[in-house]
C-alpha cells in the first residue's frame, strides 16, 4: 500500500522521501517512480527506531527542505494466543505497528507545522493576526496513520495486532483534536483497512498455541485469500480521505459492515460475528457439489 501511495503521489507532482526496511522493495519502488518530474529519496529504516526515526527527518528536512505529509504505514501481524505469545513477540509487534506511528509522529509533526506556518497569508487587519480562526495558509499539513479494521474490533488469535492498531486509534483521535484546537493548518486521519492485498500476512509470525483456540497452523497462509481489496483503490482513498480531512477513512466493505456491527453491537459483535460464520459454513455444506460433464 506505500508503494501505491508513492505512485499515485507521483502522479500528482508530490516530491517524496522514502523509507522502508527491505532495501530490494525500497529500490523496486523508486525505480517505479522514474520519469516523474519530482525529487524521490530513498532511506533504510526500522521504524521501531526511534532514534533513526529523528535521523530521517533531519535527512529529509535537508534533501527537501519542507515536508507537508506524512504517512505511518508500516505494520506486522502476530498470531497467537495471550498465553502462548512470549513478551518479546508482543514487543515486536507493538514496537513497530504502535510506536513506530508514534516517533514518525513526533518527528515529523513539527517540521510539518514549520512547513505550513512558512506559508501563512499575510494579513493587514491587526485583529485578524491575533484571531487563530481567522488563519490562512497556502499549503495544509496532514499525518496519515494506518490502523486497521482489528483497530475497531477485537478477534482471536490478534490480541498484539488488536493491541497495536487499537493504540494507533486513540493516539490519532487525541492528536487530531489538539491539532483542530491549534488551527495550526495541520490536521490527521485515522485510516481503517479491511482486507486489502498486501504482504502483511505473508511477513506475520505465529505459534502453535492458536491450535487450542481450533485455528491450525496454516492460519496465516488462509489469511491471504481474505486480502481481496485493491492495494491501488486503496491509496486512492486514503489520498482522498486526507485531502477532505476526514478524521476517520474505512477501507473495504468488510471495514464498513464490522464497523457498523460494533455501533449496533458493542458489546456483543464477537458473538453475532461467531453466529454469522457458523450460519455460512453450515449453508455452503448444504450446497449441492458441482458436476463436470466430459
Amino acid at each position: 500500500m506505500g508503494r501505491e501511495l508513492a505512485l499515485h503521489l507521483a502522479q500528482m507532482g508530490c516530491h517524496l522521501a522514502l523509507s522502508d526496511i527491505n532495501a530490494e522493495q525500497l529500490a523496486q519502488t523508486k525505480d517505479l517512480l522514474v520519469g516523474y518530474d519530482i525529487k524521490v529519496t530513498t532511506t533504510m529504516l526500522d521504524v521501531s527506531d526511534n532514534k533513526a526515526v529523528e535521523a530521517w527527518a533531519d535527512e529529509v528536512m535537508s534533501d527537501h527542505g519542507k515536508v507537508n505529509f506524512i504517512f505511518n504505514n508500516a505494520g506486522v501481524a502476530l498470531y497467537s494466543t495471550v498465553e502462548g505469545s512470549s513478551i518479546s513477540e508482543l514487543e515486536w509487534v507493538m514496537d513497530i505497528n504502535f510506536w513506530g506511528v508514534v516517533y514518525g509522529t513526533k518527528a515529523f509533526l513539527p517540521l510539518i507545522k514549520n512547513s505550513v506556518k512558512a506559508s501563512a497569508i499575510d494579513s493587514s487587519s491587526k485583529a485578524n493576526n491575533q484571531n487563530k480562526s481567522s488563519r490562512q495558509f497556502k499549503e495544509h499539513g496532514h499525518i496519515i496513520n494506518i490502523s486497521s479494521l482489528f483497530g475497531l474490533t477485537a478477534q482471536p488469535s490478534q490480541s498484539a495486532y488488536n493491541a497495536s492498531k487499537f493504540a494507533v486509534r486513540g493516539f490519532t483521535e487525541s492528536l487530531r483534536q489538539e491539532l483542530d484546537i491549534q488551527q495550526s493548518g495541520v490536521s490527521a486521519t485515522c485510516i481503517h483497512p479491511g482486507g486489502i492485498k498486501t504482504n502483511i500476512a505473508n511477513s506475520a509470525r505465529g505459534n502453535d498455541s492458536i491450535i487450542d483456540i481450533g485455528l491450525s497452523n496454516d492460519a496465516i497462509k488462509k489469511f491471504n485469500k481474505f486480502l481481496k481489496f485493491d492495494a491501488s483503490q486503496a491509496a486512492w482513498i486514503i489520498l482522498q480521505a486526507a485531502a477532505t480531512n476526514q478524521p476517520r477513512c474505512l477501507i473495504g466493505n468488510d471495514a464498513k459492515v464490522i464497523d457498523a456491527l460494533q455501533r449496533v453491537f458493542p458489546a456483543r459483535y464477537s458473538q453475532v460475528l461467531n453466529d454469522v460464520n457458523k450460519l455460512s459454513r453450515r449453508l455452503k455444506g448444504k450446497r449441492p457439489a458441482k458436476t463436470h460433464q466430459a
